[in-house]
């Protein structure tokens, strides 16, 4: 079985190249959720504590299945530590074998960013060239390289209540041919924006800015109400919009959506992919994805990384699974230590 750490994937990624690796993430993404009536699929389990929530994300075709375990504890960075980390299996179904284990913090950020790049290419006006990003932790950074791989975006405002998230995401962000924009607000920051992305950690339900504040066409992207009791949005904005969103049945206890019921709801995302529904039909209309992320997404992210470490000669062969000369022979390996 493979093993992919840490520094395997990023040695990988640093071959491939951000940009190539997030056009084909992309790719594989929009080619499964094309699919989506092929795959089982179910909502995450989810365990839930005080500080923070442990999930498992399962999905499978007729091929390979896959899951992930990923937490979220928002408090972690005051102690040092990651909010979200993960990782992931892919195995063989034909006889159930494990084919890989793979970290999946870092894979967890890219993926997330591809699935809103992927929403932007059918919700977001084409010519989208002014993005704000509401909350600049670790995830930003990704959402933006994303982004510009669909979307020609040559301004960038942002702001976050940490002023020391937000000089680390300039510094990150520096070296991009984009215009920075520094802001001292929510509203100053989506004033002028063709695209919004929400990226927000509270554990709680807030309203980050009204209906009102916005200009006619613009793109949300929320993906900081990504737990039950946490939203970003209030329920008459979220009227407002043509709402998408990933899966109902994960999405009405997670995302924006909780508010409400399913009504709020204009298509999921594999409907507009597929041609079931239409997406963007104007350049007036407010488009908003409720993204909390679903298990296809990184079933799509395994399989990539599986075959590219393939091409690429990557990744460690570890001895987890057992081979026995006499597969009825399990207590054998006991003897065979002695």
């Amino acid at each position: 079985m493979m093993l992919i750490d840490i520094d395997t994937l990023a040695k990988m990624i640093s071959r491939t190249g951000l940009e190539r690796f997030n056009v084909q993430l992309l790719e594989r993404l929009e080619g499964d959720f094309a699919q989506w009536e092929n795959f089982q699929k179910s909502p995450r389990h989810v365990t839930t504590y005080p500080h923070g929530v442990i999930e498992l994300m399962p999905c499978a075709n007729d091929e390979f299945y896959s899951f992930k375990y990923v937490n979220g504890h928002p408090a972690n960075t005051g102690e040092g530590k990651l909010c979200v980390v993960a990782m992931g299996l892919l195995a063989e179904v034909q006889h159930g074998y494990p084919l890989m284990v793979c970290e999946m913090t870092l894979l967890t950020a890219l993926r997330t960013a591809a699935v809103a790049a992927l929403g932007a290419k059918y919700l977001a006006r084409k010519n989208s060239r002014h993005l704000a990003i509401i909350g600049t932790g670790a995830q930003a950074e990704f959402q933006i390289h994303a982004m510009r791989a669909q979307l020609p975006i040559q301004q960038l405002s942002y702001f976050d209540v940490d002023p020391s998230a937000m000089d680390k995401f300039a510094h990150n962000m520096a070296s991009l041919d984009v215009e920075l924009l520094p802001c001292d607000s929510v509203a100053e920051a989506i004033s002028a924006a063709d695209v919004i992305v929400t990226a927000t950690a509270a554990r709680q339900q807030v309203a980050l800015f009204d209906f009102d504040q916005l200009k006619p066409g613009v793109h949300i992207h929320a993906m900081g109400g990504d737990c039950s009791g946490k939203t970003e949005f209030s329920l008459e904005l979220l009227q407002q919009c043509k709402v998408v969103v990933e899966y109902i049945p994960q999405t009405k206890h997670e995302g924006e959506i909780q508010q409400g019921d399913e009504s709020l709801v204009y298509a999921e995302l594999w409907q507009l992919i597929t041609g079931k529904k239409d997406g963007r039909l104007n350049d007036q209309e407010l488009t908003f994805f409720d993204s909390v992320g679903f298990a296809l997404e990184d079933f799509s992210t395994l399989k990539l990384v599986y075959q590219l470490a393939k091409q690429m000669n990557l990744g460690e062969e570890v001895n987890l699974i057992p081979q026995l000369d006499d597969p009825k022979n399990l207590f054998g390996l006991l003897n065979a230590k002695n």
